[in-house]
């Protein structure tokens, strides 16, 4: 009889899954957990979603919308997201043909990347960058080609992204505001790199998940905005971090009529639609908040991002001062350990705080040295009481 070893041959993981490791986000988060601590390592933005939005999504339940909805979203969802793009955004679609509301801005990217580009197929990618999306890259088999900017102040440079092209160049990623830097790309920023697309023939994923968290009188652009990108440029957004409601894993993208079918497609293959009652309670949103709950949005977390700058600072953690986004990178050489990894556990361990290795945004370089390694990410996106422990903590272990 042969045995279980034997026979079992063909049971083994993908080529991919040997390589996988949890993202160091979502270890700091378990770890924080473990010691009862202040989670700055995840973006959960915790803080209190807008009333009409939860009283929406509400009500949507109560009368009975928990069934399926069509693949790209209810439609005063899709016409209030059409509106928004060009009001806020400067970029106009058709809420019927252009617009699809997804499972997350990562599910969003992970249809398009799947609609749009193959196996073996490069994308280049600003560093430093979220960590998702070069894993969810890489878990397609696309090649992403790190193209490293200039600190502190993350500096694009041209003739470094031209020396990143090669014949099997389809893409790349923009992130703007950045996580985890908080760059907000300039308009003169952006027409180069849209120059340098329409140059190349490449198409655009840009992340503009943080486009309303701007702070000392930037300015966010949508690089689709720009002549000639509408066509090559897929814009993701969704309400996770605007309305505060990380965990219903809402977003949305815009794309060219002739892309959106495909990426409908592969997002209705995997999830079907968002959640119906949540696509609710976005729209309400859109609907009813005005200007001025942005504007204020805006006020809120600039004042966090000062107050823990000022921590950082003193405790001798010298951040760079992000103009967008709700994170915060620090210098983090001060904190015993050999990699960024091990000073995070060391912060951990000392104050009762969660910070993000800074290895987990950058790409490791020729001799396997990596420029994050003495960098911690904080995220400022927390209730103020919660922030205000966190700050006092990081008074206190700088003295």
């Amino acid at each position: 009889m042969p045995t279980a070893s034997m026979t079992a041959t063909n049971l083994y993981l993908s080529d991919l899954a040997p390589n996988t490791t949890q993202s160091e986000i979502r270890a700091m988060t378990v770890a924080c957990a473990a010691v009862d601590g202040i989670n700055l390592a995840q973006g959960v933005c915790d803080t209190d979603p807008p009333h009409p939005v939860v009283e929406a999504a509400i009500a949507a339940i109560r009368s009975g919308h928990n069934i399926y909805t069509r693949l790209d979203g209810i439609a005063p969802l899709r016409a209030a997201i059409a509106q928004k793009f060009a009001t806020f955004n400067g970029i106009t679609v058709d809420p019927d043909r252009e617009v699809l509301v997804t499972s997350g801005a990562t599910g969003a990217l992970q249809a398009a990347l799947l609609a749009l580009l193959n196996p073996g197929d490069e994308c280049l990618v600003l560093e430093p960058f979220y960590g998702y999306h070069v894993s969810t890259l890489r878990s397609q088999r696309v090649v992403p080609v790190i193209v490293p900017l200039d600190a502190p102040d993350w500096i694009l440079d041209l003739d470094r992204l031209d020396a990143a092209i090669t014949p099997r160049t389809r893409a790349i990623i923009l992130n703007s505001p950045s996580n985890p830097s908080g760059k907000v790309f300039s308009q003169p920023e952006l027409e180069l790199l849209a120059n340098f697309a329409i140059k190349h023939d490449l198409f655009v994923f840009t992340d503009e998940m943080y486009e309303y968290f701007i702070y000392d009188g930037a300015r966010h652009r949508s690089i689709a905005a720009l002549p000639g990108m509408a066509e090559r440029t897929i814009t993701i957004s969704g309400f996770s971090k605007t309305f505060s409601v990380t965990g219903w894993r809402l977003g949305y993208l815009a794309a060219d009529a002739r892309w959106l079918p495909a990426i409908g497609y592969f997002h209705d293959l995997t999830y079907v639609c968002a959640p119906s009652p949540l696509q609710h309670g976005a729209a309400a949103g859109l609907l009813a908040l005005p200007t001025a709950f942005y504007e204020a949005l805006a006020v809120e977390y600039q004042t966090k991002r000062d107050e823990l700058c000022a921590a950082l600072t003193h405790a001798g953690l010298t951040p760079s001062i992000p103009t967008g986004a709700y994170y915060i990178l620090a210098d983090a050489t001060r904190i015993p350990g050999v990699d960024a990894k091990q000073k995070a556990r060391k912060l951990l361990a000392d104050t009762g705080i969660a910070a993000v290795a800074g290895s987990a945004f950058f790409g490791n370089n020729a001799d396997g040295t990596n420029r994050g390694e003495n960098l911690l990410r904080f995220c400022f996106a927390k209730k103020s009481a919660e922030l205000e422990e966190a700050c006092h903590r990081l008074d206190a272990y700088g003295l």
